[in-house]
């Protein structure tokens, strides 16, 4: 029977060291965490700015709800796009430099509209490896032939380009690798985009609002130009301290998708009391240097107190900080420590990364201290020290992690090293 199959592989899942478990938090998302009972300084969630729980953007939420209700009652097309939307996308393509945006409730559904949408039978897209799983659903959703490089392999994606005798061709990668933290070769892949007429699609689900002058993301980090096959997606649910996303880009893409894109047709609006929230949230980050320049030194600070410990750290200059122990059972192991002592820290294992490759994500905000830093490290230190350290260390490598097949190849030293200081 099909219960019996879904019981034995949730037993197999709990004995592989894969079974997830929900936490039930009793306080507002924050650095300080109130869950089943306990406060734990928590290190998972995305909220890089601090601004999920700031005062503009609750005030913002009551204002609105006043003057719009709480519920859209309808898709964007049929009678769901309130003013508050409306003004969210231009601010956002005015933001970001680009010609129009369209907002979408979650970043999911706006990573499933683009690919499927644009492309069709005898297209292809070029995706990097290690894309996030909405990307790798909405290529398997397009009718397009899927063709995957290694990650951050640059040559080997020029050469798969120069091979293929696809009618149109796209290229589609993460701006910033939501597990690893490291950053995509975005000026190499606009020129490749050019080279073979492509489009270039870039998630910056971690990089808006973090990178980039003004917050305005990796895009503007690495200053490409303005052009028609760029189109940008930024998630809004993170650094923005809210929820939904967008994308942007030239005004034709932004059109086409809006009449043909199946997630933004058949759908009901988000409410736009988020819209407003996201309106007041844009200017806490236009204005937010003070909060990267904060972000920046923490990220600093943890990757400093890091080495010399027996697990593998990455060259990540972004607010995602992995700790690579390798085993899911040690990862889970070792989370599950840290939260005992008052530290959330999850970890992060197969499918989500390779096998192999289980982790702890330590996810910084710019409402974090240093002092809540710098005891996570002092844990850390401890649980090295310790007589029963090995039980965090993976079974199969002792005292050392496995090596990331992602650090062989495609290794860019500049752009993985620190942000430099005042640079946005």
């Amino acid at each position: 029977m099909i219960w019996d199959e879904l019981e034995v592989g949730l037993v197999k899942l709990a004995a592989n060291g894969l079974f997830r478990r929900r936490r039930t938090l009793d306080a507002p998302c924050g650095p300080e965490a109130v869950v089943e009972g306990r406060r734990v300084v928590a290190f998972c969630s995305n909220d890089y700015l601090g601004l999920a729980n700031h005062p503009a953007l609750i005030a913002a939420v009551r204002d609105a709800a006043g003057r719009w209700g709480v519920g859209s009652g309808a898709s964007h097309v049929v009678s769901g796009h309130l003013r508050p939307h409306a003004e969210l996308e231009a601010r956002l393509a005015a933001f970001v430099g680009r010609d129009r945006a369209l907002y979408f409730s979650t970043g999911y559904m706006a990573n499933l509209a683009v690919a499927p949408t644009l492309l069709e039978r005898g297209d292809a897209i070029f995706a990097d490896r290690l894309n996030h799983a909405s990307l790798i659903d909405a290529a398997l959703l397009a009718r397009a032939e899927h063709i995957r490089y290694p990650h951050g392999d640059l040559e080997t994606l020029a050469r798969r380009l120069e091979q293929s005798q696809a009618r149109r061709k796209l290229i589609l990668t993460d701006a910033v690798f939501s597990m690893d933290g490291d950053l995509a070769p975005l000026p190499e892949l606009f020129a490749l985009a050019e080279r073979f007429d492509a489009w270039l699609v870039v998630d910056d689900a971690h990089g808006f609002g973090v990178l980039g002058p003004g917050g305005r993301g990796s895009v503007a980090h690495f200053q490409l130009p303005p052009s028609p096959r760029l189109i940008l997606m930024g998630t809004l649910g993170k650094a923005a301290g809210a929820s939904g996303a967008f994308v942007a880009g030239d005004r034709r893409v932004i059109e086409w998708l809006t009449q043909r894109a199946r997630p933004y047709l058949f759908t009901t609006a988000s409410s736009p009391v988020i819209a407003a929230a996201l309106l007041a949230s844009l200017e806490l980050i236009a204005s937010g240097s003070a909060r990267r320049a904060h972000l920046r030194r923490l990220i600093h600070r943890l990757r400093a107190g890091l080495a010399g410990l027996p697990w593998r750290t990455w060259p990540s200059p972004t607010a995602i900080q992995p700790v690579l122990i390798g085993g899911n059972d040690a990862a889970a192991r070792l989370a599950d420590h840290l939260f005992e002592r008052g530290f959330w820290v999850p970890a992060i294992r197969p499918p989500t990364v390779p096998v192999g490759t289980a982790r702890l994500r330590i996810s910084l905000s710019a409402a974090h201290t240093e002092a809540q830093i710098d005891a996570l490290l002092a844990v850390l230190r401890e649980c090295a020290a310790a007589p029963s350290s090995p039980q965090f260390l993976s079974p199969a490598q002792p005292g050392k992690a496995a090596t990331h097949p992602a650090l062989l190849v495609g290794d860019r030293p500049e752009l993985q090293g620190p942000l430099p200081e005042g640079a946005e």
